[in-house]
């Protein structure tokens, strides 16, 4: 059958984890770079259909693109594996060094790939420079000032209300690679994933591997953020948002629910010999 049951879903969650939790520094390095750079190439796609088409929802719909190809060459997408090497981790397949270790090398290719991506789509839409009333690179700038500045003007509001976008963002995007495995043809399996990443893209919720281009990109291009805007006001806070919502409502939520356990097969086993013993009397 093409539909993948939940229940084998959650053991192809572990598995994943497990793996993942295993990858050497250099896969890590260049899985995360290649999963920044490409979601830097999702988010100009998304903004250019934007501008092009005056409706947001158009970047929405094409967004995903980007999210489909790092999950079907077996990339690294830390917001994802906060969900699975956890899975891992509670199954006893992985170990929590392991699941941190995948984290930080990751983390840190994404931001290598998304802000050298940055740095070539800025040569390329400025033409080195020449070109300074790009309307996608205003648009870069306008949120990479949206996502920092206009939390930082709410204080310590702020950081609440950033942190639970970011949680709304990773919940769909945990769900969009486990969709992944919820068929067996790529075009199911595209198709599952793209409805979440719609979901979470078309209500400007907030992810950790998009922000890490998109904010560099606009400091790059002249927006008014501080290295200490990004971090504090952004890129931590929504870190955290995403890791929590994607262990607790995707993956230890899926594990808990829909996993078969060994226990429960194994308290059969004397039922059944039972019965044969009597049928022989």
């Amino acid at each position: 059958m093409a539909f993948v049951s939940p229940n084998h879903v959650v053991e192809s969650m572990i598995q994943a984890g497990e793996t993942k939790s295993k990858l050497g520094v250099k896969d890590m390095l260049i899985r995360g770079a290649l999963g920044g750079a490409l979601l830097g190439f999702g988010t100009t796609l998304a903004f250019t259909a934007e501008i092009q088409t005056g409706l947001g929802i158009a970047g929405a719909i094409l967004f995903p693109a980007a999210f489909v190809i790092i999950i079907l060459l077996g990339l690294e997408l830390v917001t994802g594996s906060f969900a699975l090497i956890p899975v891992a981790v509670m199954a006893k397949k992985a170990t929590v060094t392991g699941m941190l270790n995948n984290w930080f090398w990751v983390i840190f290719g994404h931001i290598v790939g998304a802000v050298f991506y940055a740095f070539l789509y800025i040569i390329a839409v400025t033409q080195f420079g020449h070109v300074t009333d790009n309307p996608v690179a205003a648009k870069i700038m306008a949120v990479s000032e949206a996502k920092t500045l206009a939390y930082k003007s709410l204080g310590a509001e702020g950081l609440v209300v950033v942190f639970v976008k970011a949680m709304l963002c990773n919940w769909m995007v945990t769900l969009g690679a486990v969709m992944a495995m919820t068929a067996k043809s790529v075009i199911g399996k595209i198709t599952a994933m793209w409805l979440p990443i719609l979901i979470f893209f078309a209500q400007g919720f907030e992810h950790a591997v998009v922000n890490m281009f998109v904010i560099p990109a606009g400091m790059i291009l002249g927006a008014d953020v501080s290295m200490a805007d990004w971090w504090v006001w952004n890129q931590i806070p929504v870190l955290i948002g995403n890791l929590v919502s994607g262990l607790v409502f995707t993956g230890a939520a899926l594990y808990y629910t829909h996993r078969q356990t060994e226990p429960k097969m194994v308290l059969e086993l004397p039922k059944a010999k039972t019965v044969l013993t009597n049928s022989h009397r």
